[in-house]
């Protein structure tokens, strides 16, 4: 049986979370490779997250709670808003820098507030107005969603439909071809992160 769209961003905050565990496992290690490639992981998830949310929870939002549920999205829209200047301002750093872990644990900050709240609130709000069905329907939405969208901070783009949609078919592209020249986490580096539980 698929996921409910809340288990699905769940899911995905805790791996977030999982790979910011190993950002500071590698900063213990003074291990400043392992250390951008973790955050490259999280900042890659953190962007098509937000994404996800912005084209295809938010709009149900609005759409089922009315003034309520605008107020929630655009509450949430702000949240991202202030990540994805953090996180573009981080891209500018060098691993290892004071500033970038400073940088990393402003996010990390950011996105606990934010996620608190989404998980306590908001989730539960938009689950309330959802069949079980409709919920893993939009679960799948959000997940292939995901997979088209830009995986990058860009903080001066659009947050909203449909000039989002449109903003991200132009940025992903570039993305991609950043992440092919960028590092991520190896497959050892993977299996040993699967031995902590993230």
């Amino acid at each position: 049986m698929s996921q409910t769209i809340s288990e699905a961003i769940k899911q995905d905050h805790r791996e977030i979370f999982g790979y910011y565990d190993e950002y500071l496992r590698a900063k213990e290690q003074r291990d400043t490779d392992a250390q951008a490639r973790w955050a490259r992981q999280l900042t890659w998830e953190v962007a098509r997250h937000s994404a996800g949310e912005e084209l295809v929870v938010y709009p149900l939002f609005e759409k089922y709670m009315g003034d309520e549920g605008k107020n929630m999205a655009d509450e949430d829209r702000a949240d991202h808003q202030k990540v994805k200047e953090l996180l573009y301002h981080f891209e500018s750093l060098s691993a290892g820098s004071p500033e970038y872990d400073d940088t990393l644990a402003r996010v990390v900050a950011e996105l606990r507030t934010h996620i608190s709240a989404e998980e306590s609130q908001d989730l539960p709000a938009l689950e309330s107005h959802l069949s079980p069905e409709e919920s893993r329907e939009v679960a799948t939405s959000f997940s292939r969603t995901k997979m088209l969208v830009p995986t990058r901070a860009h903080p001066s783009a659009p947050d909203k439909p449909p000039f989002e949609t449109l903003a991200g078919l132009m940025a992903a592209p570039m993305d991609k071809l950043k992440d092919a020249l960028s590092k991520f986490p190896t497959a050892e580096m993977r299996q040993e992160a699967a031995t902590h539980g993230n």
